[in-house]
């Protein structure tokens, strides 16, 4: 049956926290939208210097639009739109509005909200609905007001004002929250940096994933997943094999609360060995991926940026002289030995 929800997962909030959950939840194969209206956290920033990859610190502007490059590339759709509140939403009542039967909206698994979804409405655009939402706004839950207000928020005392905050407890360390489909990135204890606030959105976002794949079938211990790639070298004879992958599979999962002959289990250990199997790559998938790599970074560089009236040469001086002799060489006659030295005279 199609699925009545615009959206697998919507999250709101595009910094390190929401865009590292985006792009973990889009690799496993789910299409989701980031909602990011440009006023993250980060903004605040004067300059990010302690995320690892960036030896010499990165400005927040250009970090942004990497991770949002990012976010695309993985397959999200990234809208710069406010979202003003996030509500229960039931696809067989006509309104699409809240569940008004009564029942506990926290409950357990027997209540109407199983086929229910969330409603997402937006400051400027027309609302969205998704299966799952995951918050990742640092300064705040709002938004979710409605949604479970008495565990979700709590009130403290400042110099006797009493004023109410969004629990950063009310999540579990993976982003499960007592609603079934809700996950919080952040606000949390995690999103004081911008790395451990990546980190917090990468952990909720492979939680997101083996949920999906729970509701698909797959039992917990199957559904976790590894998302990395490795060298199709270091594949010997014997796990080169499918069949072999389907054995360990049986092994491992040997005590699944299962039938081991049903189609339920064969179909997920295909999905497994399928992703196993994929994850390897030869050396040709290895050089392209590290050239769009390179290039997407270098895509977002901005001479301005470096090159001052001390020092013209700075972004050239940054660049390694062989590289620079060997690509500009490429539109000349390569086979000239003259050309190829009067090239890399020039780029010294």
């Amino acid at each position: 049956m199609t699925d009545p929800v615009d959206r697998d997962v919507v999250v709101v909030g595009g910094g390190p926290a929401g865009a590292s959950a985006g792009v973990f939840i889009a690799r496993g194969g789910s299409s989701v939208t980031v909602f990011d209206r440009g006023r993250s956290s980060i903004a605040r920033c004067a300059h990010l210097e302690n995320y690892l990859g960036f030896p010499a610190g990165i400005d927040v502007g250009t970090f942004s639009d990497l991770t949002h490059d990012h976010l695309r590339r993985a397959g999200c759709t990234v809208v710069p739109d406010l979202v003003e509140s996030v509500e229960w939403w039931n696809p067989s009542e006509e309104d699409a509005g809240r569940l008004d039967d009564g029942s506990d909206r926290v409950g357990d698994s027997g209540d109407p909200r199983t086929d229910a979804g969330f409603r997402v409405t937006l400051q400027e655009g027309e609302p969205v609905t998704a299966r799952r939402v995951v918050a990742a706004t640092r300064y705040g839950g709002e938004y979710l007001r409605g949604l479970d207000d008495d565990a979700m928020f709590e009130t403290r005392e400042h110099h006797g004002e009493t004023t109410e905050h969004f629990d950063r407890e009310y999540a579990d360390r993976d982003g499960t929250t007592p609603i079934d489909g809700l996950y919080v990135a952040t606000p949390s204890e995690a999103d004081r940096q911008a790395i451990t606030a990546a980190a917090r959105g990468a952990r909720v976002g492979k939680r997101v994933v083996a949920d999906i794949r729970i509701d698909d079938g797959w039992w917990p211990a199957a559904a976790e997943g590894v998302d990395w790639l490795r060298r199709e070298a270091e594949l010997d004879d014997e796990w080169a094999d499918r069949e072999r992958w389907c054995e360990w599979f049986d092994t491992h999962h040997a005590d699944a609360p299962v039938d081991p002959d049903s189609d339920r289990f064969a179909r997920v250990r295909e999905a497994a060995v399928d992703e196993a199997l994929s994850a390897y790559v030869d050396a040709e998938q290895i050089e392209s991926r590290a050239a769009a790599g390179q290039r997407a970074v270098a895509e977002r560089l901005d001479p301005s940026a470096v090159v001052d009236a001390h020092d013209a040469d700075a972004l050239l001086d940054a660049l390694d002289d062989g590289a620079i002799a060997e690509y500009v060489a490429g539109g000349m006659d390569g086979d000239d030995p003259e050309n190829t030295e009067a090239v890399e005279g020039d780029a010294r």
